[in-house]
């Protein structure tokens, strides 16, 4: 089976469970951006934390965005994801190369450096959910428990993990977010702290062979697990040459112009599947004959909207011209009628 997220509860609804294995959708992610085994590692942890909390969304177009925006080499981080499962995402700087950390391990915190974390949700309102929290390890799992907490106020534990083949492309990803409820009895918070303190590392589980399945019910071992969901999760990027021509457009008639006067054709890229569209001199010209389209067709709309606006105007200075001219007629009959009742 491929990669696919669980989602589950225990301890009658006090705890909700989320568990994922990845390794395909961040070999995907590493193929495509040819990231250094460090950037690897910590793009597929926040696409992988991606995957999950897109699924924690309800609506069917909601769409999560996570960035990293920090200091270090990597010169940040920015992941995309749905509702359904599927996530996209990139980094700053593919090519970062660092030496191992005290710990013998990739220094995912010394590639991201300090920073901040934004999470935005769009679930079609009005404005999107904007959350930010200070990195607190920049070793991405940690922060986002520190995010939960502070931001969403939801106490929550995250893993994640990403390891590596000695030829560079990932040998296990995934990970897990397990959140609390605001009713969760102190006895399941104990017992669930006490399940967490024997976890090592993500890595080191599933190089074990564990599923996630088998992830949540190591974690949540002493409670009634249930299987609420499961979800399968992918790297997928809905760019398109249309939604790139769009991008172009929006860019100015002057910019294309000269693109034109060029005389060649020009190669856009998507940042977050590093594919590359070309767009011939025709191409360029088409879309500056668009935009000089939608100029004319806002020139006159506006034209039209100011047309309206004077006719509006000139009524209301009719309308005020009427009012004043009854004013000073009631003010005639209040004065005779007055004059009468004094001579009554």
């Amino acid at each position: 089976m491929g990669d696919y997220i669980v989602r589950a509860t225990a301890a009658n609804n006090q705890i909700r469970a989320f568990a994922a294995t990845t390794k395909e959708l961040v070999e995907t992610a590493r193929a495509a951006h040819n990231t250094s085994p460090v950037a690897t590692a910590a793009l597929g942890r926040l696409l992988t934390a991606g995957s999950m909390m897109g699924v924690m969304m309800k609506g069917e177009k909601d769409i999560l965005t996570l960035q990293i925006k920090a200091g270090g080499p990597l010169e940040g981080i920015t992941v995309t994801a749905d509702s359904k499962g599927n996530v996209k995402g990139y980094v700053g700087n593919p090519n970062v190369i660092l030496h191992a950390n005290d710990k013998g391990k990739l220094d995912v915190a010394g590639a991201v450096g300090v920073g901040f974390m934004n999470v935005i949700k769009d679930m079609g309102m009005k404005e999107p959910y904007v959350g930010q929290t200070v990195l607190q390890t920049s070793e991405i799992a940690e922060d986002l428990t520190y995010y939960f907490a502070t931001s969403e106020q939801v106490p929550s534990s995250v893993g994640l993990g990403v390891l590596m083949e000695k030829d560079n492309t990932v040998k296990q990803a995934g990970g897990f977010i397990i959140q609390l409820m605001p009713f969760t009895d102190d006895e399941v918070i104990n017992k669930l702290e006490e399940n967490l303190k024997k976890v090592t590392s993500v890595t080191s589980l599933l190089e074990e062979g564990h599923t996630p399945e088998s992830l949540l019910k190591l974690i949540l071992d002493g409670f009634d697990v249930e299987i609420m969901e499961t979800v399968p999760t992918q790297f997928y990027c809905n760019c398109s040459k249309e939604r790139v021509e769009k991008a172009l457009i929006s860019v100015g008639k002057k910019e294309i112009k000269e693109m034109i006067d060029d005389g060649k054709e020009i190669e856009l890229n998507c940042h977050f599947c590093n594919k590359n569209y070309i767009f011939s001199v025709e191409e360029l010209k088409e879309a500056n004959r668009v935009i000089m389209e939608s100029i004319q067709t806002i020139s006159a709309v506006s034209e039209e909207v100011s047309a309206h606006a004077g006719e509006t105007m000139n009524a209301e200075e009719e309308n005020t011209d009427t009012l004043k001219k009854i004013e000073e007629r009631m003010k005639v009959l209040v004065k005779a009628v007055s004059e009468k009742n004094t001579q009554n």
